[in-house]
């Protein structure tokens, strides 16, 4: 077979060829992307016992949602369940994607949790524990009462003296760890003692005879 054959079956137009168009078709349009709104965060204050124990809170939002038509929008209540874990640290974070404002023209913002600590007066979130003693107790030595997270009290006899920043830990009465909450850690008890203003001359000669210069 000759190769003109190969074209004998197409009307002849230039280059063998007629003359066809081959436009070039134009894309379709892409709808633009929404941008997502910024995160909304708020803070959710637990206290250190719920912390020890792990617990779920309950958080009430309001935002505006889209109706079936996604045009129109209506206010709307829900409750959001945060599950707080043993030994989470304050800072923690907890992401809800995309539960504020839904309109149209957006792409709804993350609702964002972060955990705060609950005033208290048991022990601090740094697991230590301040006692102020007085200088007599520091150099006689004394008996304190720690409290613990669940309500007990421990007493801790000291019979040596008690020095400036000295620091005592109690085993395994701390905040359960984060990466094994069934496994507390140690609470750590710091001293304050509590000087005199002023001494007495009398009281002021013993100790100068009672104490090592």
């Amino acid at each position: 077979m000759d190769i003109d054959d190969l074209f004998s079956g197409f009307p002849m137009g230039m280059g063998g060829f007629t003359n066809m168009n081959f436009s070039h078709s134009c894309p379709a349009h892409e709808p633009t992307q929404k941008k997502q709104d910024p995160s909304v965060t708020h803070d959710l204050r637990v206290s250190l016992e719920e912390i020890d124990s792990s617990c779920n809170k309950k958080m009430k939002i309001s935002h505006m949602w889209l109706n079936p038509d996604r045009k129109s929008i209506h206010n709307e209540d829900k409750i959001l369940t945060v599950e707080v874990k043993q030994g989470w640290k304050e800072g923690t974070k907890v992401t809800f994607p995309k539960e504020g404002h839904q309109t149209s023209n957006n792409t709804s913002a993350d609702i964002i949790f972060v955990l705060r600590d609950k005033p208290q007066n048991i022990s601090k979130r740094d697991d230590s524990d301040v006692i102020r003693i007085s200088l007599w107790e520091a150099l006689c030595g004394c008996t304190v009462n720690v409290l613990t997270l669940d309500i007990r009290t421990i007493p801790v006899v000291f019979k040596d003296v008690i020095r400036l920043g000295m620091q005592w830990k109690v085993p395994r009465e701390a905040h359960p760890l984060p990466k094994v909450p069934k496994k507390h850690g140690d609470l750590i008890i710091e001293f304050e003692v509590i000087f005199l203003e002023r001494i007495p001359q009398m009281s002021r000669t013993i100790l100068e005879q009672v104490l090592p210069l």
